[in-house]
């Protein structure tokens, strides 16, 4: 179902996870639960995956991963502090010790100058605590294109912070 790359990706996720014994959740947005669905991909996920989160809409990343409506308001859905908030809420929220986040435009529309089509933020906390972040502009690639990108980039963010 995803390349090959990708599959790869997650199987070390998995073997990491099992190996360190750490319990993953993910919160996605742009994504829409592909970073999870590729764990769940490999067998012998269900050790090491707790539970995914698809926050699509504001209302969601608040309710269900207790992103404070302030950080919405004034920094955006797609946003480092959000990005942040929603990695450490789907730790709060599920058993899970680590948990990677997704939030971005995956277009075609929906940018602008400031939040261009491709913008994904990204944060992970490992099981040792500490919150990752990073931002990556794939540009206006296509929808497809960002989305596969942004699961490569979580998955090895969550690798790293489930190997450290």
């Amino acid at each position: 179902m995803f390349p090959e790359d990708i599959q790869a990706a997650a199987t070390s996720v998995v073997q990491a996870a099992l190996k360190a014994g750490v319990m993953i959740a993910t919160a996605e947005s742009c994504t829409g639960g592909l970073v999870s669905g590729a764990l769940t991909s490999v067998a012998g996920s269900s050790a090491v995956l707790d539970r995914g989160f698809v926050t699509y809409s504001n209302e969601a990343k608040a309710e269900v991963l207790a992103v404070s409506e302030g950080l919405l308001v004034q920094f955006g859905a797609v946003s480092e502090p959000v990005a942040r908030a929603m990695a450490l809420g789907a730790v709060d929220h599920s058993r899970a010790t680590a948990s990677v986040s997704v939030t971005g435009i995956a277009g075609p529309g929906g940018g602008s100058m400031e939040k261009p089509v491709g913008l994904v933020h990204f944060a992970a906390v490992g099981p040792r605590g500490g919150v990752v972040h990073i931002e990556r502009r794939f540009g206006d690639v296509g929808r497809e294109a960002v989305r596969l990108e942004s699961v490569r980039v979580a998955l090895a963010l969550l690798l790293d912070a489930v190997a450290a």
